[in-house]
């Protein structure tokens, strides 16, 4: 399983928004829908 794949699934398990994840983390919710796009995990 990839890390974007997992991100998302932890997510939703928690029945967390991207932007509720985002602030939780305290970044963006673009940058949560990047991480699960697997557009920026470097």
């Amino acid at each position: 399983m990839k890390i974007n794949e997992i991100i998302r699934e932890r997510r939703l398990s928690k029945q967390l928004t991207q932007e509720q994840m985002a602030n939780y983390l305290g970044v963006t919710a673009p940058a949560v829908n990047k991480w699960e796009k697997g557009g920026s995990l470097r």
